[in-house]
């Protein structure tokens, strides 16, 4: 995060609305810091790597697309797993690490 300070900077230099309620000879010390969201401050401290990925915005699905989706997935017409063959396959992936 950038921050810059200014000490001493004479109130009469600032734009008129930051002058409100000073002095016309008063000096301030001005702190400009960049804002960030208190979540991405949190997802950065807790999964450094990630914060160097592209972030992606996720939008939430229109009835419309939905619907649209389901229909693309049923149009393909994809055979089911049996209750056996879907045990079985996860059985194989765990015995992986037995080893």
């Amino acid at each position: 995060m950038n921050k810059i300070t200014f000490e001493h900077y004479p109130a009469s230099r600032l734009p008129e609305d930051l002058r409100e309620g000073l002095e016309k000879n008063a000096t301030v010390r001005i702190v400009i810091e960049e804002e960030t969201t208190d979540r991405q401050t949190e997802e950065d401290e807790l999964f450094p790597g990630f914060k160097d990925f592209p972030k992606v915005d996720l939008k939430p699905m229109t009835v419309e697309d939905l619907s649209e989706s389901i229909k693309r997935i049923r149009a393909e017409n994809r055979t089911s797993v049996s209750m056996e063959e879907a045990v079985s396959r996860i059985r194989t992936l765990r015995d992986e690490w037995d080893d």
